[in-house]
Order: structure tokens, then sequence, then C-alpha cells
């Protein structure tokens, strides 16, 4: 009765203790992004790899396994994006509610269809994974995919907020339909042209516009561009007429501007995730992405 009486006086101050946050990791900043959109305000959100790293390469600071260690759920992309470092970190974490097949362990990739599965592992092909190419948030489409996915897993974990995280992803997915359809306006004079990458980092991004994004400045994923391999891009690129080139913050710009110096083209600052290049959000990313493709065209005539 007393404890009644307390909470009833509590309520009626506007004082009543808040349920406890989840506390969240996600590994990169696209999935930090999407977790953030869902669980607003209802978690503690913290992101392993900052938004100019490779993804394929973070460096496991030991101040990451005390993150996980504290963790009710972890979001990770999956098909292997990750493999090489976050491996070590949970082993050194030991929280048994990141496990495998555990609630709060959410893998991003589970839903999606993802391209580029290979038949048979050959290494002699470059650093290829086996689950397929792993970069699947570059298509808006498999975003709202995600976030749907990361809603159900937070709402088995606090129950108590399913409601509020079922009303961030209607929001975030009407946001995002909404600008969708601006974004396919707005690129669609330019599609079918072809888009040089450094690396293949947006095949999903180039399928659901509608740019060929098949001709790389690395010979093959991973192994660094050779004086060879360059002139053979440069010889594609003339006989296309091919105009833009997409570097990432971690690659080489003087290798893009050296091509973009001998064939014309336009080289475009891409930033790896949301959180570069001024970009808050996943619908600020997909924006920048989207209009400086629209600008590079534009300046490239």
């Amino acid at each position: 009765m007393k404890t009644l009486l307390l909470l009833s006086s509590l309520a009626a101050l506007g004082t009543l203790p808040l349920p406890a946050k989840l506390n969240v990791v996600a590994t990169t900043p696209d999935l930090g992004a999407l977790a953030h959109e869902v669980g607003g305000d209802r978690i503690d959100l913290v992101v392993l790899a900052k938004p100019t790293e490779d993804p394929h390469f973070v460096d496991a600071k030991p101040s990451l396994i005390v993150r996980l260690n504290r963790a009710d759920a972890l979001v990770e992309g999956g098909a292997e994006l990750e493999a090489g470092w976050l491996r070590p970190l949970l082993e050194g974490g030991r929280n048994p509610r990141l496990e495998v097949g555990k609630p709060g362990r959410i893998v991003a990739s589970e839903g999606v269809a993802l391209l580029e599965v290979p038949s048979a592992l050959d290494r002699s092909q470059g650093d290829i994974h086996a689950a397929g190419n792993p970069h699947f948030l570059t298509d808006p489409l498999n975003g709202k995919i995600v976030a749907a996915h990361i809603a159900r897993s937070l709402a088995q974990l606090d129950p108590g907020a399913a409601a509020v995280f079922s009303a961030n992803l209607r929001k975030f997915e009407a946001r995002l339909d909404a600008k969708l359809a601006q974004w396919q306006r707005l690129l669609a004079p330019y599609r079918g042209q072809p888009i040089v990458t450094y690396h293949n980092f947006w095949i999903y991004f180039g399928q659901r516009f509608g740019f060929p994004m098949d001709v790389f400045l690395e010979p093959k994923p991973g192994i660094p561009p050779t004086p060879a391999h360059l002139a053979e891009v440069i010889t594609k690129m003339k006989a296309a007429k091919m105009k833009l080139i997409a570097v990432q913050p971690y690659q080489n710009r003087k290798t893009a501007d050296t091509v973009a110096g001998r064939t014309g083209a336009v080289v475009l600052d891409w930033p790896s995730f949301p959180g570069g290049k001024g970009t808050e959000n996943y619908e600020d990313w997909i924006d920048f992405l989207v209009q400086s493709i629209a600008r590079g065209f534009a300046a490239s005539k």
C-alpha cells in the first residue's frame, strides 16, 4: 500500500522514474542511424566504427570491448562485413546477451536479398564475401527492411516500448518513401549512365537508381590499383564516355584524380556512411549521394 501511495504521489508530481533504456551497440554508422530512427529516446546507442573508417578494417580498441560487455543488443551487418574485427571484440566482451541466436544479437542482413553471392569461393578473385555483397544499405529499400527488423528485435527485448518502436518505424518509412520518389525523379535524366567506383561498395545503390557500377579502380576487391589496370580503366572510360568517379574517405583520392585528369571525369567524394560530409542521418546520407550525382552529371556536360 505504501508503495502504491508513493507511486501515486510521484505520478502526481510528474516525477515517476522512466523505464531503463536499452543499451544498443551498432557496428557501423548506417546501422546506428537506423537503430536511432527506430529506438529514439528508448535506447542508448553506441556505434563502433567511425564514419570515415573502412568497415572491413575497424580498429578494435579495448574500449569497444567495454561497450559490448554492457550492451543489451548488438546490431551488426552480417554477411562477413565485420568478421575480421568484431569476433575478437565479442570474445573479449564475454556478454551472453550477444551470443549468436540470442534476441540481443540483431543481424541486419537477415531478410535482405544479397547480391553477388559467389557460387564458389576463389580467393584469387580478391576479398570476396561468401554470403554476398555486404553493402546492402546503400539501397534505401533495404534500409526499410533493416529498420523493420531492428524494430521487431527491440520490441522483443523491451515489450513495454513496442508501440514506440512501431510508431517510429512508420514515421521513418513514410519519410523514406516520399524521398525515394523525389530521388527517382531527380536522377531520371541520367539513368543508365555508368559510374566508376574505387571499390565494389555501391552495387545496391546503382541497381536501385539505374546506374551501372561495374568498373572499379581496384583490379580486384581489396587489391590496390596497378598502373596496368588503371590504363584499362581509362580506356574503358573514354570509349564509354564515363563521366563520374566515386571515391570514399579512406581510399586514395590521388588515384581517382589521376584517372579523372586523363578522362575528363568528375570525382565525387562520397561518404561511406551517415555522419560523414555533414550527413546526420540515413535519409541525409542517401540524399547527399543522389544530389552529388545530379550535380556531377550537370558539371560534366
